[in-house]
This record gives C-alpha cells, structure tokens and sequence, in this order.
C-alpha cells in the first residue's frame, strides 16, 4: 500500500509524504529493500525520477541508493530499459545550469543541495556496482565539472556536500572520453577543473590535518580524483600541476617534509601509518607526476619517501640518483637521502672525530653489518668487507701519525 500511495497517487503530497515514509522504512529495515524491489515498480521509479522537482529527486534518488545494498536489484535493466543513467544526467545538467548561471544569484532553497548530493551519491553506487555501464554517465562529467568549479557553494569546510560527493562521483566516471576532454581541460582555461581540486586539497590539509577518520574517508577520493585529472591532461596542465604539488626550492631548505607547503603536508601524510589508503594514494599521485619513472621518482621526493614505495612494488631503487640529483641541480646539490640542499644541512656543533674514534667506529659498524648478515635480517654486503677484498683497506701501524 505504501508503494501504490508513492507511485499511483494523483496527488503530489500524497505521493511525496509516502515516499518519506517508504525511504525511513528502507532505511531502518534492511530486509524492505528486497521486498521492494520485489515488487516491480522499476518503471515508475526511473520515471518519477525525470520530474523537474527537488523532493522528488531527493526521494526517489534515495530510494533507489538504498536499494543499491542487500538486493538483487538489476541496474542494468533500469539503465538500458528504463533510462536511469539519463534521468540521473538531466538532473545533473538542470544543477549545473541553475548553479552557474552568470547573472542570477544560486538557488537558497536547502532541498536543492540535498537533492544534488542524493543524486551524486546514487550516481557513485551505480557506477561502483555497475561498471559495464559506465559509458552510459560520461554525459554527467561537463555538469560536474561546471558544478565543482562554478556552482558558488558556501560551505564552511572544504569537504561537505555537496563537495565531496561531487569529487566521489569523478573517481568512477571515464575521465579520458575524448568527448569530455574540452569540459575537463577548456581551451580557455585547461588548468580550471585541476586548480579547483588542488585549492579543496590546500584547504583540507589545513582543516582535517588532525583527523585521521577524514582523511582516510574524504582527501583520500580528493586526491584520488586529483590523480585521474593529471593522469589525462595535456602537457601544459601537468607542468601546472607539478609545480603546484612537487617539492619547491624552499621545501629542499630543510628535510622534505617538514615545511608548511602542500607538497611537504603530502610527504607526511604518504607515511602515516593510520590512514593506509591516503598514503597509498598520496604516493601513488608523486609516482604519476614523476612520469612512474624510478629515478624521477626519487629526485623528487628524495630515498626516504619513494625507497618503501618502489620495494612494496618490486621496483629497483635506481642507484644514479644522487647523480640526477647534481644533474638537475648543479649549482646546489642534494642530499638524495633526505631531499635537502646539502648547503642548507646542520652542520654538527662538536669537535671532529680523532683517528682513535673512528677506528672504534669503523669496527662497530664491521660488527654490525656482520651480524645483521648472519641473522638473516638483512641481505646486504658488509661495505668494510668489501673493501678489504678489494684491497682498498690499508692497515696501518700503531705508531703512525697523520699530516
């Protein structure tokens, strides 16, 4: 009876007062879902869905993302029989256009972000469950975009609806359709969409910076979204990009990673342990803006950041990176190590080592490396070792003195 009251209602406020009931029950009872979807309405659902009506939108939008969980709910019949992937990129474009238009204010009414951020949420489970399909919401990216970059949302924080779900709904959709190249890069202004997303990135790294939950569940899309934007541009948008997300000179003032800057803000969090999923993408974003070369990889981010990276991948660390360092940067070297100017590095405050003390210190490390062999912890040739094969050690008597 809910079902006919919501569908078959001549009555809008009838229809719209048993769909809220009909969602709250979807909600609250997992096992509605499937005696809905029983029931056959597919139909009218996607039908009720191409009304030009935020409540609508919102409630019917809602309904069918409920049913995306515990159901054997067909998605590939509602997209190519009955037109849901069309009705969901109307209601995209009809935001798009009322959010952008240049000479009149944004919509005020609450239910319009509402409905937007149920219908992207929908959009996202589809397209998550239903990737055989996929093509079929490449109409939806151009709303989108002008949605992310011109929509004069207000929010208090970066990542709230209906930003974050319109970041989520890019992570699914197919970026590189030639056809929606000219909305993701307009030759206008090709570096628009990507500046847009590394400006919320900026923001969120100053707003989330102690909350490990938000990080993990909304900069890890942000950047995931940022990845897949570089990952299709043209050359002159990924230098843009580069420029904006590699470490700078002032970065290379100290150790990579401890300066204020967005990029050093990524190296952090590319080695926080409590947020596996942004570091995995974090570092997966500076092996993309390296060009996934090894060697580049390093130069830029220096040994202690990309060494874990490239070893969990099977990828040798390249042994000329020092050299590439000097390369790049001949007037100031690098430490490879840490990314530093060697110029800018701390000198130690104490006295030299005597030759006494580095002979102890030479003998400890022999020591050291050999048991490391001999416990298995580490593969690695002794260096002491390897000097004295290859007669490059010299032992010298107790009474020698030195210039």
């Amino acid at each position: 009876m809910l079902t006919r009251h919501s569908f078959n209602s001549p009555s809008s406020t009838t229809s719209r007062n048993a769909l809220r009931v009909l969602c709250n029950a979807l909600l609250l009872k997992q096992e509605t879902r499937q005696m809905f979807v029983n029931l056959g309405y597919e139909a009218k659902v996607c039908s009720k869905l191409k009304s030009d009506n935020r409540d609508d939108e919102f409630l019917i939008s809602r309904v069918l993302f409920l049913t995306t969980y515990g159901t054997n709910t067909n998605l590939v019949s509602l997209i190519d029989k009955h037109h849901l992937a069309d009705a969901i990129n109307k209601n995209l474009e009809r935001h798009a256009k009322r959010r952008a238009a240049a000479n009149s204010p944004p919509p005020t009414d609450p239910m319009d972000i509402t409905a937007l951020a149920e219908t992207l949420k929908l959009l996202f489970n589809v397209t998550h469950h239903c990737k055989d399909r996929i093509s079929s919401f490449t109409p939806a990216i151009p709303p989108i975009v002008t949605l992310l970059c011109k929509g004069k949302f207000q929010t208090p924080q970066p990542l709230v609806l209906p930003v974050s779900p319109l970041v989520n709904a890019l992570l699914n959709l197919e970026i590189g359709a030639k056809s929606v190249q000219g909305s993701l890069y307009p030759p206008g202004e090709p570096e628009m969409l990507a500046n847009r997303l590394i400006n919320i990135l900026f923001r969120s790294s100053k707003e989330y910076d102690n909350d490990n939950d938000k990080l993990e569940t909304t900069v890890t899309p942000l950047v995931g979204a940022i990845r897949a934007i570089h990952e299709h541009a043209p050359a002159d948008v990924k230098k843009s990009m580069r420029a904006k997300l590699l470490p700078k000179d002032a970065d290379r003032t100290e150790v990579l990673g401890r300066s204020g800057s967005l990029p050093s803000w990524l190296l952090r969090n590319s080695t926080n342990a409590m947020t596996p999923q942004l570091r995995e993408t974090i570092s997966n974003l500076f092996f993309d803006l390296s060009d996934r070369d090894a060697s580049t990889f390093v130069e830029n981010v220096g040994y202690g950041f990309a060494s874990g990276f490239l070893f969990s991948r099977g990828l040798p660390v390249p042994q000329n990176a020092s050299e590439a360092h000097a390369q790049e940067t001949p007037s100031r070297p690098v430490n490879p190590i840490t990314g530093q100017f060697l110029d800018a590095e701390r000198q130690p405050e104490g006295p030299e080592m005597t030759e006494e003390e580095r002979e102890r210190e030479a003998e400890r490390l022999f020591v050291l490396f050999e048991r490391l062999r001999a416990n298995g912890v580490m593969s690695v040739e002794n260096p002491l070792r390897t000097a004295v094969e290859e007669g490059r050690l010299e032992e010298l008597p107790d009474d020698y003195e030195s210039d």
